[in-house]
């Protein structure tokens, strides 16, 4: 993060691709050091760029993800339907700009069929597990919705039983969650 802010903290997003859709879940705590500022912000938003439908949750700066998420719109807008060229050319703006560098977020994004981890560092990732995740409270996530993906529960399910332990065990993540479901 920033050295201008070192205490900023939080979110946890969490995305589950399975059984035709995708889930992707946030939570709503925002902290800045030892103080939790507000627990119920929205960091998944569902974009309409050209009528064709997009899911996305954020971590991050605020202020640098919408700015993400305007640029990721219109790129959507400039390629309707084509998520994974939109998330390449907005990788290869945010790695090149000298303004979008100095950016400090980071995206998940799924149009229902196609699921990618977007990075300023040029990358767009698409998960083997039919799983990401991003945030503090990511890893913790990642990893309870990577030991459910095999069980019988539906997306749904998975996202908020593995965002919930995340809030159990990661102090900037709590359980007010924003869970967005798009379908391919």
């Amino acid at each position: 993060m920033s050295s201008a802010f070192p205490g900023w903290h939080g979110t946890t997003i969490l995305a589950v691709r399975k059984g035709g859709c995708v889930v992707v879940a946030g939570d709503g705590q925002v902290s800045l050091g030892q103080t939790v500022i507000k627990g119920s912000a929205r960091k998944v938003r569902r974009l309409t760029p050209g009528g064709h439908e997009v899911v996305a949750g954020f971590a991050g700066s605020t202020a640098d993800a919408f700015t993400l998420l305007e640029r990721l719109e219109k790129k959507l807008e400039a390629a309707p339907g084509q998520l994974q060229r939109a998330a390449v050319d907005l990788a290869k703006d945010w790695r090149t700009d000298k303004y979008l560098q100095k950016l400090e977020a980071f995206l998940i994004v799924s149009d229902g069929r196609e699921l990618y981890v977007i990075t300023g560092a040029g990358d767009v990732l698409e998960p083997e597990h039919d799983v990401t995740a991003i945030g503090s409270g990511g890893m913790y996530a990642l990893a309870a919705a990577r030991a459910l993906i095999d069980t019988e529960m539906d997306a749904e399910t998975i996202a908020r039983r593995a965002m919930a332990i995340a809030a159990d065990i990661c102090v900037y993540t709590n359980g007010s969650l924003t869970v967005e479901t798009i379908t391919g």
